[in-house]
Protein backbone atom coordinates (compact mmCIF):
# COMPACT_ATOMS: atom_id res chain seq x y z
CA UNK A 1 0.00 0.00 0.00
CA UNK A 2 1.32 3.46 -0.85
CA UNK A 3 1.02 5.81 1.77
CA UNK A 4 0.31 9.29 1.02
CA UNK A 5 0.21 12.86 2.71
CA UNK A 6 -1.77 15.60 1.65
CA UNK A 7 -0.97 19.23 1.74
CA UNK A 8 -3.14 21.67 0.10
CA UNK A 9 -5.20 24.57 1.08
CA UNK A 10 -8.23 24.01 -0.78
CA UNK A 11 -11.03 22.45 1.18
CA UNK A 12 -12.56 20.70 -1.93
CA UNK A 13 -9.62 20.10 -3.60
CA UNK A 14 -8.39 17.72 -0.67
CA UNK A 15 -11.86 16.21 -0.49
CA UNK A 16 -11.57 15.78 -3.80
CA UNK A 17 -8.49 13.96 -4.34
CA UNK A 18 -8.30 12.31 -1.28
CA UNK A 19 -11.86 10.49 -2.03
CA UNK A 20 -10.25 9.51 -5.90
CA UNK A 21 -7.83 8.26 -4.13
CA UNK A 22 -9.59 6.18 -1.80
CA UNK A 23 -11.17 4.18 -4.85
CA UNK A 24 -7.54 3.11 -5.60
CA UNK A 25 -7.00 -0.46 -4.19
CA UNK A 26 -2.90 0.68 -3.70
CA UNK A 27 -2.95 3.86 -2.24
CA UNK A 28 -3.92 5.35 1.10
CA UNK A 29 -4.29 8.98 2.41
CA UNK A 30 -2.89 8.71 5.79
CA UNK A 31 -3.31 12.52 6.73
CA UNK A 32 -3.96 16.07 5.31
CA UNK A 33 -3.01 20.02 6.04
CA UNK A 34 -3.88 22.75 5.02
CA UNK A 35 -1.30 24.70 4.96
CA UNK A 36 2.50 24.43 4.60
CA UNK A 37 3.82 24.36 8.31
CA UNK A 38 0.97 22.04 9.37
CA UNK A 39 1.59 19.88 6.44
CA UNK A 40 5.40 19.78 6.48
CA UNK A 41 5.31 18.60 10.76
CA UNK A 42 2.70 16.18 9.75
CA UNK A 43 4.77 14.31 6.64
CA UNK A 44 8.15 14.57 9.19
CA UNK A 45 5.89 12.62 11.54
CA UNK A 46 4.05 10.07 9.79
CA UNK A 47 7.02 9.50 6.89
CA UNK A 48 4.85 8.44 4.29
CA UNK A 49 5.49 6.87 0.64
CA UNK A 50 4.75 10.25 -0.97
CA UNK A 51 4.09 13.59 0.29
CA UNK A 52 1.66 15.02 -2.41
CA UNK A 53 2.48 19.55 -2.38
CA UNK A 54 0.36 22.20 -3.55
CA UNK A 55 2.38 25.27 -3.73
CA UNK A 56 0.86 28.51 -3.18
CA UNK A 57 0.07 28.80 0.63
CA UNK A 58 -0.37 30.77 3.37
CA UNK A 59 1.53 31.44 5.27
CA UNK A 60 4.11 28.60 4.42
CA UNK A 61 4.03 27.78 0.89
CA UNK A 62 5.02 24.31 -0.81
CA UNK A 63 8.55 25.41 -1.33
CA UNK A 64 9.30 26.48 2.17
CA UNK A 65 6.99 23.41 3.49
CA UNK A 66 9.29 20.90 0.75
CA UNK A 67 12.50 22.54 2.38
CA UNK A 68 11.45 21.62 6.15
CA UNK A 69 10.80 18.38 5.04
CA UNK A 70 14.17 17.36 3.42
CA UNK A 71 15.54 19.16 5.90
CA UNK A 72 14.44 16.78 8.76
CA UNK A 73 13.71 14.26 6.35
CA UNK A 74 15.75 13.58 3.28
CA UNK A 75 14.40 10.60 1.92
CA UNK A 76 10.81 11.99 1.24
CA UNK A 77 9.92 11.65 -1.64
CA UNK A 78 7.37 15.08 -2.82
CA UNK A 79 5.52 15.27 -5.87
CA UNK A 80 3.91 18.78 -6.47
CA UNK A 81 0.92 19.12 -7.53
CA UNK A 82 0.19 22.55 -8.89
CA UNK A 83 -1.74 25.01 -11.16
CA UNK A 84 1.53 27.57 -11.52
CA UNK A 85 4.18 26.91 -14.31
CA UNK A 86 5.88 30.23 -14.07
CA UNK A 87 9.77 29.80 -13.29
CA UNK A 88 9.51 31.40 -9.89
CA UNK A 89 7.40 28.41 -8.68
CA UNK A 90 8.76 25.68 -10.96
CA UNK A 91 12.51 26.24 -10.21
CA UNK A 92 12.14 26.91 -6.15
CA UNK A 93 10.63 23.44 -5.38
CA UNK A 94 12.40 21.33 -7.25
CA UNK A 95 15.80 22.71 -6.13
CA UNK A 96 14.20 22.62 -2.58
CA UNK A 97 14.08 18.58 -3.47
CA UNK A 98 10.80 17.61 -4.73
CA UNK A 99 10.69 14.27 -6.52
CA UNK A 100 7.88 15.20 -9.02
CA UNK A 101 5.84 18.30 -10.37
CA UNK A 102 2.54 17.98 -12.27
CA UNK A 103 -0.13 20.05 -12.94
CA UNK A 104 -3.79 20.22 -11.85
CA UNK A 105 -5.32 19.77 -14.92
CA UNK A 106 -3.97 16.48 -14.76
CA UNK A 107 -7.00 13.50 -14.96
CA UNK A 108 -7.40 11.94 -11.82
CA UNK A 109 -5.75 8.62 -13.33
CA UNK A 110 -2.52 10.77 -14.34
CA UNK A 111 -2.15 11.74 -10.84
CA UNK A 112 -2.17 8.28 -9.40
CA UNK A 113 -0.03 6.96 -11.32
CA UNK A 114 2.41 10.03 -11.23
CA UNK A 115 1.98 8.91 -7.26
CA UNK A 116 3.02 5.45 -8.40
CA UNK A 117 5.84 6.63 -9.98
CA UNK A 118 7.00 8.86 -7.84
CA UNK A 119 6.53 5.95 -4.76
CA UNK A 120 8.58 3.69 -6.88
CA UNK A 121 11.42 6.43 -7.06
CA UNK A 122 10.85 7.51 -10.54
CA UNK A 123 10.34 11.51 -11.02
CA UNK A 124 7.24 12.70 -13.27
CA UNK A 125 7.80 15.82 -14.45
CA UNK A 126 4.93 17.60 -16.50
CA UNK A 127 6.12 18.34 -20.41
CA UNK A 128 6.07 21.94 -19.74
CA UNK A 129 8.57 21.56 -16.63
CA UNK A 130 10.57 19.24 -18.60
CA UNK A 131 10.56 21.88 -21.51
CA UNK A 132 12.07 24.70 -18.91
CA UNK A 133 14.40 22.32 -17.08
CA UNK A 134 15.90 21.90 -19.94
CA UNK A 135 16.28 25.65 -21.03
CA UNK A 136 17.91 26.27 -17.50
CA UNK A 137 20.44 23.49 -18.25
CA UNK A 138 21.52 25.24 -21.84
CA UNK A 139 22.00 28.40 -19.82
CA UNK A 140 23.82 27.95 -16.80
CA UNK A 141 25.46 30.89 -15.97
CA UNK A 142 22.98 33.07 -14.85
CA UNK A 143 23.57 34.75 -11.73
CA UNK A 144 20.77 33.80 -8.81
CA UNK A 145 19.08 37.40 -9.02
CA UNK A 146 18.58 37.54 -12.63
CA UNK A 147 15.27 35.45 -11.76
CA UNK A 148 13.59 38.27 -10.12
CA UNK A 149 11.20 39.94 -11.51
CA UNK A 150 10.58 43.63 -11.82
CA UNK A 151 8.13 43.47 -9.28
CA UNK A 152 10.58 41.63 -6.98
CA UNK A 153 13.16 43.72 -7.72
CA UNK A 154 11.13 46.68 -6.52
CA UNK A 155 10.03 45.16 -3.13
CA UNK A 156 13.87 44.40 -3.01
CA UNK A 157 14.74 47.93 -3.01
CA UNK A 158 12.36 48.98 -0.51
CA UNK A 159 13.71 46.28 1.52
CA UNK A 160 16.84 47.43 1.54
CA UNK A 161 15.32 50.90 2.60
CA UNK A 162 13.78 49.45 5.86
CA UNK A 163 10.83 49.30 4.97
CA UNK A 164 8.16 46.71 6.92
CA UNK A 165 5.95 44.56 4.95
CA UNK A 166 3.02 46.59 6.17
CA UNK A 167 4.83 49.92 4.61
CA UNK A 168 5.50 48.14 1.03
CA UNK A 169 2.27 47.07 0.84
CA UNK A 170 1.02 51.06 1.76
CA UNK A 171 3.17 52.32 -0.87
CA UNK A 172 2.64 49.62 -4.16
CA UNK A 173 -0.68 49.65 -3.33
CA UNK A 174 -0.69 45.74 -2.76
CA UNK A 175 -1.76 43.48 0.01
CA UNK A 176 0.56 42.23 3.00
CA UNK A 177 -0.20 38.51 2.02
CA UNK A 178 0.85 39.59 -1.33
CA UNK A 179 3.61 41.01 0.21
CA UNK A 180 5.32 38.18 1.91
CA UNK A 181 4.75 36.19 -0.93
CA UNK A 182 6.64 38.30 -2.71
CA UNK A 183 9.68 38.50 -0.27
CA UNK A 184 9.67 34.43 0.06
CA UNK A 185 9.91 33.98 -3.34
CA UNK A 186 12.97 36.81 -3.33
CA UNK A 187 14.55 34.69 -0.01
CA UNK A 188 14.43 31.64 -2.29
CA UNK A 189 15.63 33.10 -5.56
CA UNK A 190 18.51 34.53 -4.02
CA UNK A 191 19.00 31.22 -2.27
CA UNK A 192 18.93 33.31 1.62
CA UNK A 193 17.00 33.03 4.92
CA UNK A 194 15.98 35.84 5.91
CA UNK A 195 15.80 39.67 5.05
CA UNK A 196 19.11 40.80 6.19
CA UNK A 197 20.98 38.29 4.22
CA UNK A 198 18.79 39.11 1.19
CA UNK A 199 19.37 42.98 1.33
CA UNK A 200 22.96 42.07 1.73
CA UNK A 201 22.94 39.75 -1.17
CA UNK A 202 21.34 42.93 -2.78
CA UNK A 203 24.37 45.38 -1.63
CA UNK A 204 26.93 43.39 -2.72
CA UNK A 205 25.83 42.50 -6.51
CA UNK A 206 24.84 46.22 -6.66
CA UNK A 207 20.84 45.22 -7.49
CA UNK A 208 19.59 48.14 -5.10
CA UNK A 209 20.16 51.84 -4.53
CA UNK A 210 22.26 52.81 -1.54
CA UNK A 211 20.30 56.32 -1.70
Amino acid sequence: MIRVVLIDDHEMVRAGVSAFLSTQPDIEVVGEASDGATGAELAIAEKPDVVLMDLVMEPVDGVESTKRIKASWKEAKILVVTSFLDDEKVYPVIEAGAMSYVLKTANANEIADAIRQTAAGNPVMAAQVTGKMLERLRHPEKTLHESLTAREREILQLMAEGKSNQVIADELYISLKTVKTHVSNILTKLDVYDRTQAVVYAFQHNIVSKG
